[in-house]
Formats: structure tokens, sequence, C-alpha cells
């Protein structure tokens, strides 16, 4: 273990609990984590495990194999100088296996998805990440996810708003930093959250029609990723750009060559 890697990781929880939000432009291989880590006011960044399996061929949902992502966010955590976090899914069926290699190749901190399992054995996966990272001796950031809003979409809101703050609790009580709650959430939804699981504490992705970071940090909010939005964002570039060559236009003015 050497004191940069070390130094990386309290900066990330550092960053996670300072009173500014948060904000990790989510990336999926070395190109893009070099353009964003070179933009200014990016202070750390994260993988999006959607956007790297899809760039490899893969369908979301832990398709790729452990060995394969693991050796993804491995080349990006070499890329930068920055802190970088890694969405590990729901741990491949060894969670704490899956952050130990992952640690392994310079990454600092973890998504990892309830996945809406009975609560006891969601707090079982959060707590063997927690052991995992302590060790290996360093300041592990884990954003603890639960999919509360992403599978509740046919149950009473309240009745999902409730299982959230349950779980995310429970997480923030076997050592997680952080309590993702991913999901288009309106601003009541967001206060609830933040009211129920603590200040600074709950995690959010931003998603198109989502509240603006301003009022998600006046609310609360600890921390803003995009997940496969920002893949989308680039493949809808390019898939425009390539409509226009073949209609007998031109590249786009202004384009940079950032590669």
């Amino acid at each position: 273990m050497t004191n940069s890697f070390a130094a990386k990781a309290t900066e990330l929880l550092s960053l996670h609990r300072a009173p500014g939000i948060l904000q990790v432009i989510n990336v999926w291989d070395v190109i893009t984590a070099k353009v964003v880590a070179d933009v200014p006011g990016t202070t750390a960044l994260a993988t999006a495990s959607h956007s790297i399996a899809a760039s490899l061929g893969y369908e979301d949902g832990e398709k790729i194999p452990l060995d394969e992502m693991i050796a993804a966010v491995g080349r990006i955590a070499a890329a930068t100088s920055l802190p970088v976090s890694a969405d590990l899914e729901s741990g491949y069926g060894n969670p704490g296996e899956a952050a130990r290699k992952a640690i392994g190749v310079g990454i600092v901190g973890a998504n990892i998805e309830d996945q809406m399992r009975p609560l006891a054995d969601a707090v079982t996966q959060m707590s063997s990440v927690v052991r995992a990272a302590e060790a290996e001796g360093i300041d592990f950031v884990l954003n603890a996810r639960t999919d509360a809003f992403l599978k509740g979409k046919d149950r009473d809101p309240g009745a999902v708003l409730a299982d959230a703050v349950e779980r995310g609790r429970a997480f923030l009580d076997a050592g997680a930093t952080t309590v993702f709650v991913p999901g288009l959430l309106d601003e009541a939804t967001v206060k609830a959250l933040v009211d129920g699981i603590g200040w600074n504490k709950v995690s959010v992705i931003n998603v198109p029609g989502s509240l603006a970071p301003a009022k998600l940090q006046e609310l609360g909010v600890a921390r803003i990723s995009y997940g496969p939005w920002t893949q989308r964002v680039a493949l809808t570039a390019l898939a425009d750009t390539a409509a226009e060559l073949l209609s007998g236009g031109e590249l786009p003015g202004g384009t940079r060559a950032l590669n």
C-alpha cells in the first residue's frame, strides 16, 4: 500500500464529507477518464458499470465477467491522479472479494447494489465490503445503493420511501459512507430521504428531468453521479454526426482533438 494510494482514498472520503456537493462525471475507459479529469472542477471520477459493459459488448447486470470489469476500472485508475470510485453492481456474488480486487488495481470507492434483497442479506453485502477495505487499511468510500425506487414503481410511494430510509440507515450502521438512491426523484422525496437518512449522506443519480445540482445541495445531498447518461450523451453526438456526414454534411465546428 503506497502513501499516495492511501492519500487518494482519504481524499475521496473527504470529498464525500465536505459541505459542498460532490459531482462525479461517470467514465468508462481511459480516454473518457483523461478527458473528464482535465475539465476544471473535476475532483474525482466514477466509473459506470453499464457503460463499461456496453463498450465491451456485454449487457448490463453483471453479464460482464468480474475480471474484465476489474481490468477496465484498473486501467481507468491508472490513467489519472484523481481518486476513482467504481460501480461494482451487486458485487458479482462476493462483494467483499470484488472490493478487494478493485482496491488491488487502484480503486478507492465503490457502489454496491442491494437489488432489494432481504435487508439482513443486503446488510451482509455491505458489511463484507467494509471489512475488505478495513483489511486493506484504506479509507474506502462505500456508496451503498438501494434499489427501492427502481424496483418499487408499482408499490405505494410511502412504503417505498420507508424502505429506502430503513435500508439507508442500516447500511450506514454497517459502515457505508453514503446511501445511493437512484431514480427520478422530486424535491419532496429528496427532502424526505435526507431527513430520514441524514444530511450529507444521500447520493443520487441525475437523469433528464432531475433536480439541479444547486437545489440538491440546498436539500443536503452529498453526491451526484450520472450513470450511463454520460455515455448516452457521447453516443447521441456520434449518431447525430454520422447522420450529418452521411447526408452530405460536415464535421461539427469547434470539435477539439481531445484524444
